[in-house]
């Protein structure tokens, strides 16, 4: 059946002529439905029309925006988001099981229970994906702390990181902080200190801060310690390749405080190492979960993300004031002379 009429295939509707050779106005098979007086078809149009024949009942409802994702951001958004704001992106590498999880899993906890002292909590874009990380922290079994508190990291890209997303607030001087990091598997350093693989790394390039993670109970350990420094400086001289001369502040993160203050052997050996190799780094001891009562949990994390983010700068005055001098314009001549 075709437009404007009801026989089988007459065109009528398209070519005006009535495929049995009859009046189309006078036609017994003639329809009402799409033709108008004098057999001329009417213009159906989206709103209704002349008539409103064929127009939706309803208009469509206008659709919302789905929520964003929380869980980890890609590299893409991470870099939208630098365009939009100054973004704090930093780079965390370590051997497996060292603690770089933990230490995200930890400022995720301490945020949350307005525990990290000296800053406030803004806004995070990756709630989800410090819940992640932190829900094995949760589990305990009667009371007592589970043998691991995080979970090994798995990319379900092995090519791309993924970023976790904070805003805090500086107490002191009220400064807003965007920081990106990466939750990235150990293997993916182990990668670059035995063959140089670094294609994956590239997003560190970005960084203003590198976190170099390392296993405080290996440092404690004397059959360990001097394999783990060498490493270090292996790790290092990737990185000077890496960023060909210009580098990234370098904090040197041991973590596993709880278990005991580093000693003085291993911290002057891992300083010597890195002076050895041309390298100015800060080294700190943290704590991200504690089970002894005099080192708290989350011991350390806020002096990290201090040095990770700088010093308080003094704010300048908006307009200071000078002496006056007769015979000059002052407005015109406001700081021409310095």
């Amino acid at each position: 059946m075709t437009s404007g009429c009801n026989f089988e295939g007459c065109t009528v509707g398209e070519t005006g002529v009535c495929a049995l050779e009859h009046d189309p106005t006078t036609c017994e098979h003639h329809t009402e439905e799409a033709t108008g007086t004098g057999g001329r078809d009417v213009e159906v149009k989206g709103d209704g029309g002349a008539s409103g024949i064929g127009a939706p009942v309803l208009q469509r409802p206008t659709g919302s925006a789905p929520f964003p994702s929380s869980h980890t951001l890609s590299p893409e958004v991470v870099s939208d988001m630098m365009a939009s704001r100054y973004v704090t992106v930093v780079g965390i590498l370590g051997d497996p099981d060292s603690g770089k999880t933990a230490c995200l899993a930890s400022i995720y906890l301490l945020v949350s229970n307005a525990m990290l002292e000296g800053w406030a909590f803004a806004d995070s874009r990756s709630l989800m994906g410090f819940e992640d990380i932190a829900r094995g922290a949760r589990d305990w079994n009667a009371g007592n702390p589970p043998d691991q508190m995080t979970v090994h990291t798995d990319m379900s890209d092995d090519r791309r990181p993924g970023f976790l997303h904070l805003r805090l607030v500086r107490k002191s001087d009220g400064r807003r902080i965007d920081l990106a990091l990466p939750d990235l598997p150990g293997e993916w350093t182990t990668k670059l200190v035995a063959s140089a693989r670094s294609d994956r790394l590239e997003f560190m390039k970005a960084a203003e801060a590198i976190w170099v993670v390392l296993d405080g109970r290996a440092l404690a350990d004397k059959e360990r310690r001097q394999a783990l420094i060498l490493r270090v400086g292996q790790l290092v001289e990737r990185l000077k390749i890496m960023f060909d001369g210009r580098r990234p502040r370098i904090m040197v993160v041991v973590t596993h405080r709880d278990d005991g203050e580093l000693v003085e052997a291993a911290s002057s050996r891992l300083a010597a190492e890195l002076d050895r190799r041309g390298i100015e780094a800060r080294i700190l001891q943290v704590a991200p979960f504690s089970n002894h009562v005099d080192v708290k949990a989350g011991f350390g994390i806020s002096d990290l993300i201090g040095e990770t983010v700088g010093v308080a700068r003094p704010m300048p005055d908006f307009w200071p004031t000078s002496p006056s001098r007769d015979g000059v314009r002052s407005f015109l001549g406001y700081r021409r002379d310095r």
